[in-house]
């Protein structure tokens, strides 16, 4: 049989191949830069604020950054929740609440807030936080 090419390349040689050394610099780069891009994004949209937001969404956002300083909420750290407004928080899970305040008036300014609780040693849940604020 013949073949068509003149001459025959050795295996590996005369293709587009990168090492693997560069292909994962590469990798890496890319990586790094999408982590410094999304570091970026979410520091500038932290500081932006809505006027939309009244003292509900304010006080439920302070509260959510006690309870929940590394994004897993302890239910504890609710009783130790004060911040000068006259307020109630509430944890709410399927199975169980946690409460910390004076019982809301009718008519209040209440601010619902997704969030995870430690339940358990090593037992995490989806549950709601509720914070109602009033004058």
């Amino acid at each position: 049989m013949s073949r068509s090419s003149g001459r025959d390349a050795p295996v590996g040689r005369g293709r587009g191949q990168v090492e693997p050394v560069a292909a994962l610099v590469a990798l890496a780069v890319v990586c790094a830069a999408l982590s410094l891009y999304a570091g970026v994004l979410d520091g500038a949209l932290a500081g932006v604020s809505t006027d939309d937001d009244g003292p509900a969404e304010q006080v439920a956002d302070r509260v959510r950054d006690r309870v929940a300083p590394a994004g897993v909420a302890a239910p504890p750290r609710l009783s130790a929740v004060t911040d000068g407004y006259r307020f109630n928080a509430t944890l709410a899970c399927r199975e169980r609440a946690w409460t910390t305040g004076a019982p809301p008036p009718v008519g209040a300014s209440r601010a619902r807030e997704p969030v995870s609780v430690r339940v358990a040693p090593g037992v995490v849940r989806p549950c709601r936080l509720v914070v109602v604020v009033w004058s």
